[in-house]
C-alpha cells in the first residue's frame, strides 16, 4: 500500500450519521485540488433518523468501496453514530486508506483486529471551515500523500504526567467508542501501545465513568503512554474539569501522559495514523507518528 498520488480514486461514504451536502462539497473541492479523483457512495447523503441511511445501505456503500480495485482510499464524511451497527458485516479485502475519526473509531478498531492495518485518524470529507484551518488540510494531506513523519505538538491545555519518551503502536481514538467496544471482539490489546483519547460533549463525570470502566476491566493494563487530544464541549459548569478527571484517572496507569494535542473535534484538528508506530515525548511535548504508507508495512 503506497501513499496516494494525483489521479488516484477516493470514495466518500457515510457509515455513521447523516451529513450536509455543502460541507461535503467543500471536502470534495479540497481533495480534487490535491489531484485526487473523488467518487461518492450511492447513499452518501441518505438519512434515516440519526443515521445516514439504513444499516444495509451504509454497509453496502462501505463494502462496495472496499471491494473496488480502483479505489485507493475510503474517506468517511463524518462520525456521529452508527458505525458499530455495521462493523461486523464489513468485508475488509485488500489494503486501502481508511480516513475518519470520532464514531469511525469503531471501524478503525475492527480493521486493526482483523488485519493489523493502520488507518488515518483525521477530518472527514464533510469539511467544517469554522474549525479546520489550512494547517488541518495540510496535516491530512501529509498523512495521505507523503511519507513524512507526522508531528503533533502540545498546543492547548491538557493533562501532563511527565516520563521518558515511549514508543509503540498508536491505538484508540474516541473515548466513548473505545469504552463501548469493551466486551466485543474489536477491543484491542493495549499493552505496550500509546493510547490516543479524544471526545466531544461528555461531562466530566461521564468521562470518569468510562475511564473507570476501562481501568476496572483491565483494558488499560500495560499501556506505554497516553496521548490526550481535544475534549471539546466537555464542561458541566462544575469546579471539576474534563482535564482534572483525565489526569487523576490516567495517573493510575503509571505511564507518561501528554495532553494539549490538537487531535479531535476542536479547532485546528491535526491528523495522525492509528495502528502505526508512534513516539510520545512529554519533555518536548510532541507526539510523532508514521505516515499511512510506512504504517501499512507493519
Amino acid at each position: 500500500m503506497r501513499a496516494l498520488e494525483p489521479g488516484d480514486v477516493v470514495r466518500l461514504v457515510s457509515p455513521s450519521g447523516p451529513t450536509r451536502p455543502d460541507r461535503v462539497a467543500r471536502g470534495v473541492e479540497l481533495l480534487e485540488a490535491w489531484g485526487l479523483r473523488v467518487e461518492l457512495g450511492r447513499h452518501v447523503f441518505a438519512e434515516h433518523g440519526y443515521l445516514a441511511g439504513r444499516d444495509a445501505d451504509r454497509l453496502d456503500d462501505l463494502n462496495a468501496a472496499l471491494a473496488d480495485p480502483r479505489v485507493r482510499a475510503v474517506i468517511c464524511t463524518r462520525g456521529g453514530y452508527g458505525a458499530q451497527r455495521i462493523a461486523d458485516g464489513v468485508r475488509w479485502g485488500a489494503p486501502k486508506h481508511l480516513v475518519g475519526f470520532s464514531d469511525i473509531t469503531a471501524l478503525q478498531l475492527a480493521l486493526w483486529r482483523v488485519s493489523r492495518r493502520p488507518s488515518v485518524h483525521g477530518p472527514g470529507a464533510a469539511w467544517f471551515e469554522d474549525r479546520l484551518p489550512d494547517t488541518s488540510e495540510m496535516s491530512l494531506r501529509s498523512a495521505l500523500m507523503t511519507v513524512d513523519e507526522l508531528v503533533v505538538p502540545r498546543l492547548e491545555e491538557g493533562p501532563l504526567i511527565e516520563g521518558p519518551p515511549v514508543t509503540g503502536p498508536l491505538l484508540g481514538g474516541n473515548l466513548t467508542m473505545l469504552a463501548t467496544t469493551l466486551g466485543t471482539a474489536d477491543m484491542p490489546d493495549l499493552s505496550g501501545a500509546i493510547l490516543l483519547l479524544e471526545d466531544v460533549g461528555e461531562a466530566p463525570y461521564r468521562l470518569d465513568r468510562m475511564l473507570t470502566q476501562l481501568i476496572r476491566a483491565g483494558a488499560l493494563d500495560g499501556v506505554a503512554g497516553v496521548a490526550v487530544g481535544q475534549f471539546t464541549q466537555c464542561a458541566d459548569h462544575r469546579p471539576v474539569t474534563a482535564f482534572d478527571v483525565l489526569e487523576e484517572r490516567l495517573a493510575i496507569l503509571g505511564c507518561p501522559v501528554l495532553g494539549g494535542l490538537p487531535i479531535g473535534h476542536g479547532f485546528g484538528q491535526l491528523t495522525v495514523v492509528v495502528g502505526a508506530p508512534a513516539t510520545l515525548d512529554t519533555a518536548t511535548g510532541v507526539l510523532r507518528s508514521r505516515p499511512a504508507e510506512a504504517g501499512l508495512r507493519l
